[in-house]
């Protein structure tokens, strides 16, 4: 490399865009499945028989959270919020459902929603690359700090 941008740093945009898309997308066919597909119920009698406090509440508030925090993956909007939120999520689900079937997805462990929390992490902590609404604030803030104001 000859003073250049390195390959890396040119393609992070990118593939921070894309991870982000992938996880809204999950997301938001989750939520929609809690409240639309299987409905509040089946998913407030499934969060009752795994021991989550305040099944009923609780099924709305994570359904309500996949489903809007997903769209917000896809916009790349409040990022870290809900970037956090679903990792917080996530362990949720680990504690309540997958941690004591073990490691494999293939016999109901953790490993799926591991790797959507540490993804979720991700890009709470490193941004949403291309085509985050984030950004538009993020560059609003850096201008008017480069004018102090």
């Amino acid at each position: 490399m000859r003073g250049g941008i390195p390959v890396t740093e040119k393609v992070r945009p990118i593939m921070l865009l894309l991870t982000r898309l992938a996880l809204g997308v999950i997301f938001i066919a989750h939520g929609w499945n809690k409240f639309a597909v299987s409905g509040l119920g089946a998913t407030t009698r499934f969060f009752e028989s795994v021991g989550v406090p305040l099944p009923a509440i609780s099924a709305v508030a994570v359904a309500t959270l996949e489903l809007v925090g997903g769209v917000a993956l896809v916009l790349g909007l409040l990022l870290p919020v809900f970037g956090t939120l679903l990792a917080l999520n996530m362990l949720g689900a680990i504690v309540f459902v997958h941690g004591e079937k073990g490691l494999f997805v293939s016999e109901g462990g953790f490993e799926f929603v591991l790797v959507l929390a540490a993804a979720c992490l991700t890009i709470a902590f490193c941004g949403g690359g291309a085509l985050a609404a984030d950004r538009l604030w993020q560059g609003r803030r850096e201008t008017t700090r480069a004018h102090g104001r």
